[in-house]
């Protein structure tokens, strides 16, 4: 089965506006928290960012890196280290980073505090904006560096609605901001890989697209992981694979037909409860 070719729309009015407000806001802050999932370093990436925040430090930080691959995290976090940019993987739900984030903060500032300290002023605190693709874990990040329950979280996009400024110590504070994609998605890959992990809402792409595309990659990433899984043999393409699983699983209709709906929708469940294992849906190039 083909990728779609269509270009993805998923722009809700309260993320406009906080494109809007982070354009406001982003002068004020001395760095930049992004906050990407290790499952797709790329993929939940916004390049909107460098256009409202060029040539601002930055942390990113690859969230939830306990369900990617541990050797792609690393890879990734090679990739994509430069010059005014510190890459640190995380699974801020069950670490405590405040320590690592804070120090690599207070070395980005360090330019900025260190003229202060020249011109015998007292050093301002450290702002920092934190922004990051909806679903990422923006807001259980913020959490784990305040070490207060402060930000909403859930495991579905689109939770915070507004901008608010953060206190995480008493010379650092974070700016958190709504989780923003960009207007629209042309690449198709992407789309899907977002779908995937869930950045998107499940109804945005077919269900059957999404599907074969996370079949046609584990095949092709993770065979074995995947026949192990659902104890097959190795299919004849996506369709074989669905009848395979449907077959092996029991899961059937009452005329003894494979439930394909059934199948699909247990299989995502199953990547997004890394039931296939710890998966990266993409390759730093």
């Amino acid at each position: 089965m083909s990728e779609t070719n269509k270009t993805i729309h998923w722009f809700p009015g309260h993320m406009a506006k906080a494109n809007r407000e982070m354009k406001e806001q982003i002068k004020s802050v001395d760095l930049i928290i992004e906050v990407r999932d290790a499952r797709i370093p790329f993929s939940s990436a916004n390049p909107d960012l460098d256009k409202l925040a060029p040539g601002k430090p930055r942390i990113i930080l690859l969230n939830k890196d306990d369900k990617a691959d541990p050797k792609m995290t690393e890879a990734w976090e090679k990739a994509l280290a430069r010059e005014n940019t510190i890459v640190i993987a995380v699974n801020a739900l069950n670490e405590n980073i405040k320590n690592t984030v804070y120090k690599a903060a207070k070395e980005l500032a360090k330019p900025r505090i260190e003229r202060q300290i020249r011109k015998g002023m007292k050093p301002t605190p450290i702002k920092a904006m934190v922004v990051g693709i909806p679903n990422a874990g923006k807001s259980t990040v913020i959490n784990s560096i305040s070490r207060k329950k402060i930000a909403v979280t859930a495991d579905h996009p689109g939770v915070t609605k507004k901008v608010t400024w953060i206190k995480a110590a008493e010379d650092f504070y974070l700016l958190d901001t709504p989780g923003v994609l960009w207007p629209k998605i042309d690449d198709s890959s992407v789309g899907l890989r977002l779908a995937i992990t869930g950045a998107i809402r499940d109804e945005v792409l077919p269900l059957d697209e999404i599907v074969s595309f996370a079949v046609s990659y584990l095949l092709e990433n993770h065979k074995e992981d995947f026949l192990e899984r659902y104890s097959i043999e190795e299919p004849d393409g996506y369709e074989d694979a669905i009848r395979k699983i449907g077959t092996s699983k029991g899961f059937l209709s009452q005329g003894g037909a494979v439930d394909e709906l059934r199948v699909k929708k247990n299989l995502i469940k199953d990547i997004r409860t890394e039931k296939i294992g710890r998966i990266t849906w993409e390759k730093p190039q």
